[in-house]
């Protein structure tokens, strides 16, 4: 039985900042001795992003007129980017300098702004399904690290997409950067067990809530990279013979899990009383880069695939050196990883989010709010399609029959995988 990711929907939150404007504003409010601006420079410099995007309105730097590039996106009330009511108001920045919100108040932001991104990506997968399967729907399964509430976003989603009340719903919570791959595993478990099944899964992640800036380097080394944003795929065995031809879809072929052996207090994850608070520090990409082939194993023996068989890489973009470590450690061509690099330098690391995002470029699909950016930058004379990397979708990467090994991490430190095959309708 063939069990298929038959369609991807993205969204990003309403407000774009350049990476340069956030660095400004890092300055602000942690910079001002020498040492410390040099390393911002230096982790700022080196980090592969152009943009980082956030439901918070606040990195703008005021000092630039609000924002260098000029395609920052103000969240209006009833726009495609906003919820009701308007913008809501700043979480961090109080009389230019940083607030610590507690962790109730960013939760509770995280309550108002969380849903409705989730909403947009889910719609527009199934809007990019085949119109058979999108009123069949029989399974959500949600995912995030970034906040809690109940009832849910998955609850959310039942009612708001108007699905029956007895759409079986689960949602994955607190497992970090490597979570849509339990969740597309758990699906595929579902479809399976009934043919009939069509799955949605939809991760959500606002990072940006969670922003507790201080001196220490791999606390600015985290503050250099995590972003929002919201995916969805739309995952079944059913036919559906109203699917228009030669779309591109992906077989979900196997999939694995594993723990490497160091680095485990390297990665973290946890409570505090000022927002959740991350541990990313600058040792994670040189354990990927030495455990990588043990980490990749699992995946191909589940696959019975050898290495040099896989034709295509979606590597959740967790930083550049995480790319740079990885690609030296599997041994990859220069162009391996060009997708998810693109998605690093357009929207940042989106934590589970994010290798939906790669995916969806490998196949050529559209994120509507980045290419949104494009136009933008392009309208004002900003930076363009070069200052918002990866913008604009292409041509498909991957050709019918490719191999494609999808690749995540997290706490622990945590490797998920899967193997995927392209087909074409």
């Amino acid at each position: 039985m063939s069990v298929r990711i038959v369609a991807l929907g993205t969204a990003l939150p309403p407000f774009g900042y350049a990476q340069a404007d956030v660095k400004a504003i890092m300055r602000r409010w942690i910079g001002g001795e020498r040492r410390i601006d040099r390393t911002l420079e230096r982790v700022y410099a080196a980090s592969g992003i152009d943009r980082r995007w956030s439901v918070l309105p606040d990195f703008m730097d005021e000092t630039l007129g609000g924002s260098s590039s000029g395609t920052h996106v103000r969240e209006r009330a009833g726009g495609a980017n906003g919820a009701p009511g308007g913008p809501l108001p700043q979480l961090f920045s109080r009389n230019g300098g940083f607030c610590r919100p507690t962790t109730g108040a960013r939760n509770a932001r995280y309550g108002a702004s969380a849903p409705p991104l989730l909403e947009r990506a889910a719609r527009r997968a199934l809007a990019a399904a085949p119109a058979s399967l999108r009123e069949r729907v029989t399974h959500v399964v949600t995912v995030s690290c970034t906040g809690f509430q109940a009832p849910g976003v998955d609850d959310h989603l039942v009612r708001a997409l108007a699905l029956p009340a007895t759409t079986e719903r689960y949602h994955l919570g607190f497992m970090g950067c490597y979570a849509a791959f339990p969740a597309l595993r758990m699906a595929r478990a579902f479809c399976l067990a009934d043919p009939k099944a069509v799955v949605l899964v939809a991760s959500v992640e606002l990072c940006t809530l969670h922003l507790d800036p201080s001196r220490e380097v791999d606390s600015i080394l985290a503050t250099s990279v995590f972003a929002d944003g919201a995916a969805a795929a739309l995952v079944t065995a059913a036919a559906a013979p109203d699917a228009p031809e030669d779309v591109l879809q992906l077989e979900l072929l196997a999939s694995a899990t594993t723990l490497t052996q160091g680095g485990k207090q390297d990665m973290a994850w946890t409570i505090g009383d000022h927002g959740f608070e991350m541990v990313l520090t600058s040792y994670v990409p040189r354990v990927l880069e030495a455990e990588a082939e043990a980490a990749v194993a699992p995946l191909l023996r589940a696959g019975a695939v050898d290495l040099d068989e896989i034709d295509a890489w979606a590597v959740h973009p967790g930083g550049r050196a995480i790319l740079d470590k990885l690609e030296t450690g599997l041994r990859l061509p220069a162009t391996a990883l060009t997708a998810s690099r693109e998605v690093l330098a357009g929207a940042g690391n989106m934590s589970s989010a994010s290798v939906l995002f790669v995916l969806q470029r490998l196949l050529g699909g559209r994120c509507e709010d980045l290419d949104a950016a494009v136009d933008g930058a392009a309208g004002v004379g900003g930076a363009g399609a070069a200052g918002v990397a990866g913008g604009v979708a292409g041509a498909a990467r991957v050709a019918p029959g490719s191999r494609v090994a999808a690749l995540a991490f997290g706490p622990g430190l945590t490797v998920d995988s899967a193997l995927l095959r392209v087909v074409a309708t």
